[in-house]
């Protein structure tokens, strides 16, 4: 399998998130919905409730007392930093808990638009393991760096910006995949794929960061990424 260049288009593929924001409401789609709704109405209460509660206190101890006089700048970097983080983990975990239902809900998207009959691939769960394995140790990898980073002073002023590439790059790997795995396509080859496409991935994985961010529309966003990521999936795939 391969992806046309035309993937590369972040005008296309932004175009496909807000299909899937349109296609939300259908009828065929709603049974596999509603569930990854609920997962993350419930997680990004409890993340928001220990943000609140937690992540200005963790901050603030990171600030070493010689430069409270610069903690009106640097405080800001730290928050939105560690913010990025935290959300991105919990968008991860829920993502992670929903599974099961994004991919039914992805081959479902893919059969309306193709007219196939509905049926995903189901593979052996040792090897859909490893494969998952493969992308939180990918995403994990590449996080650490970026969280030490964030609590270097003076050279955490870069850190919102890599922590948003990292972001769009990550969300962009975790909706693919779930038209990919319907496809047999697992995470090692599932990173090339994407890869041959970068620019129209961040620009789609991007979008949905940024729509993750916004209280009430990151209820909505994710299923509406999962069928956004089908339709793009479906439309730039050469066999």
């Amino acid at each position: 399998m391969q992806f046309d260049k035309t993937g590369n288009n972040p005008v296309l593929a932004i175009g496909f998130l807000f299909k899937g924001l349109k296609l939300l409401t259908s009828p065929e789609l709603r049974k596999f919905i509603i569930i990854p709704m609920l997962i993350n109405v419930m997680l990004y209460s409890v993340a928001l409730t220990l943000g609140y509660f937690y992540i200005s206190d963790l901050i603030d101890q990171f600030i070493p007392g010689w430069l409270q006089w610069l903690s009106w700048v640097l405080w800001p970097l730290f928050f939105i930093s560690f913010f990025i983080a935290g959300f991105f983990s919990f968008t991860v975990l829920a993502n992670l808990l929903a599974a099961p239902f994004y991919g039914k809900l992805s081959a479902k998207t893919l059969a309306m638009v193709s007219g196939k009959p509905f049926a995903s691939v189901e593979q052996p769960l040792p090897k859909v393991l490893v494969a998952e394995t493969k992308r939180i140790g990918y995403l994990a990898t590449r996080a650490l760096p970026l969280l030490i980073l964030s609590i270097i002073p003076g050279i955490n002023v870069v850190a919102p910006l890599l922590w948003a590439l990292f972001g769009a790059w990550g969300m962009a790997l975790e909706y693919l995949a779930y038209p990919l795995e319907n496809q047999g396509v697992l995470f090692s080859e599932q990173k090339d794929l994407v890869k041959s496409v970068r620019l129209g991935a961040l620009s789609f994985g991007g979008l949905a960061v940024l729509g993750l961010t916004i209280p009430v529309l990151n209820i909505i966003i994710a299923p509406a990424a999962v069928i956004g990521a089908t339709l793009y999936f479906n439309a730039v795939k050469r066999d």
